[in-house]
């Protein structure tokens, strides 16, 4: 039997505490370790330890959640965001959060968040004093070497191993990252950040903040208005491209300057 996750409840409002604290209480594999009402008293939990999940609200006196996640020590609990506001997902994942659930929270989908949080544990011992270096590591904790064979993507029938050349793109959609690929799409809990580390750097590039692009699978660049480009697929996707990086693409492809660059 898996041990339990210990959570801390981080809310500057009582009730919102106390909801999500009764919410914790229906799953027998988690622990309650601890409440916070500010950004100061988060990191302040997390400091002292025995800690392994935060549900952490973003906007609180002080420190903001995002602040206190920025600030957490390397070691950190696993933190998954818990507020009423969407707008700040890309934020929350680009700091390391594990998942954004909005509010009201359902318990369906914070049990989702736990599972999650619990698959990015590293397997240590409690006693992290007395612990031995494991010998090995989950794939989502270290990113491997940069040109993976093949890129391992958790799913619920299994792991599936893809072949990154198969891969045309990746894109933050909503609260979580797809891969999209010659065999499929799949939903993985890597970041945009972690999938540039573990795909060949000379096929994908990061040409939005919300999307890494395999230009192989490119059949048209298409101008925008904003000096960016939409790229569109072989399979009909489309992924758009910022200004900046269209200006990077031009560079690397060898095609003409327009005004902007020269600018």
């Amino acid at each position: 039997m898996s041990p339990s996750l210990r959570v801390l409840v981080a809310d500057d409002e009582l009730l919102a505490r106390k909801r999500l604290s009764r919410l914790l209480a229906a799953f027998p594999d988690v622990e309650v370790c601890g409440e916070a009402a500010d950004g100061e008293a988060v990191l302040s939990a997390v400091r002292a330890g025995g800690v392994d999940v935060v549900l952490l609200d973003i906007h609180m006196p002080g420190l903001s959640g995002l602040d206190a996640l920025a600030l957490m020590p390397e070691g950190r609990p696993r933190v998954i965001l818990c507020t009423a506001h969407a707008e700040h997902a890309v934020e929350a994942f680009d700091h390391g959060a594990v998942d954004y659930v909005l509010k009201p929270v359902e318990p369906a989908r914070l049990q989702k968040a736990l599972e999650r949080a619990r698959s990015r544990l590293e397997p240590a011992p409690r006693d992290s004093a007395k612990a031995e270096p494991p010998a090995t590591e989950r794939p989502s904790s270290t990113p491997p070497a940069k040109g993976l064979a093949r890129l391992p993507i958790p799913t619920r029938q299994g792991i599936v191993l893809v072949d990154p050349e198969t891969i045309s793109h990746a894109a933050l959609e909503d609260e979580l990252v797809t891969v999209f690929t010659g065999q499929g799409d799949y939903l993985t809990d890597f970041t945009l950040n972690e999938l540039a580390e573990k795909l060949p750097p000379e096929r994908f590039h990061r040409v939005h903040r919300r999307a890494l692009l395999n230009l192989s699978h490119v059949t048209r660049l298409e101008p925008l208005e904003t000096g960016g480009y939409l790229a569109r697929t072989a399979r009909g996707h489309t992924v758009e491209v910022s200004r900046q990086s269209a200006r990077e693409l031009r560079r690397m492809l060898g095609l003409r300057k327009s005004a902007e660059d020269e600018g």
